[in-house]
This record gives C-alpha cells, sequence and structure tokens, in this order.
C-alpha cells in the first residue's frame, strides 16, 4: 500500500481488551483525583469507587465526562449508574466498570472467561 492509498485521519486503536481498559481507567481516575490519587498500579478490578477510592458525586461526574471523551457515546456512564440497585452503586468497583466498557465496545469477555468484577 502506498502513502496515497493509506485512509486518512489517525490509526484505528486496537480491540479493547481488560488489562488495557483496566489501565485506562485507572489513569483517568488519577486525572479525576489529582493529588488525592492512588498510584494507578493500585487500581485493581476489586477496587471500590467509594469505599477504597473515596470518589464523591462530583468525581463520579467527571469522571464519566472523561469516560465519554475516551470511548464515545457508546460509553454512557450516567446510564450505566441509572441501571444499577442502590447496592450495585455503592459496591461498584472498578472492575465492574471494565466489563461495562468492554461490553459497550463490542469486546465482552467470552462466556466462562472470568469477569473483571
Amino acid at each position: 500500500m502506498t502513502t496515497s492509498e493509506r485512509p486518512s485521519g489517525p490509526a484505528p486503536l486496537p480491540p479493547p481488551d481488560g488489562e488495557r481498559v483496566l489501565a485506562e481507567i485507572a489513569g483517568l481516575i488519577v486525572e479525576v483525583l489529582g493529588d488525592y490519587a492512588p498510584d494507578p498500579a493500585d487500581i485493581r478490578p476489586e477496587t471500590l469507587f467509594g469505599d477504597d477510592l473515596e470518589l464523591e458525586s462530583i468525581d463520579l461526574v467527571v469522571l464519566s465526562g472523561h469516560l465519554q471523551k475516551r470511548y464515545g457515546d457508546q460509553v454512557n456512564f450516567a446510564e450505566f449508574v441509572a441501571s444499577l440497585e442502590i447496592d450495585e452503586v455503592i459496591g461498584l468497583s472498578v472492575g465492574r466498570l471494565v466489563d461495562h466498557v468492554l461490553h459497550r465496545l463490542g469486546a465482552a469477555p467470552q462466556p466462562g472467561a472470568a469477569p473483571w468484577s
């Protein structure tokens, strides 16, 4: 393929996988929390947004904006949270969000695969 035959625009991203999405979400969380953020390597699938990260509702709104900017309209965090029961929202883990992102991007784990949550 010659240079003139290549499509213009950014190169397509590789298909999402759990490790990459986890790292991206950890980076977004660190960006949202700023000086109060843990090391991104300490953010794991079992990390809870409330108990572990102590994100407040305004932090979740900001995170929602970052998720939409990163993944587009396919990943609507507000819609996702609205679909959960209150006890699920209270116990929301980073892994559950990773699962949601993978599902919305069409890269959900195969049946029988270990979930991120």
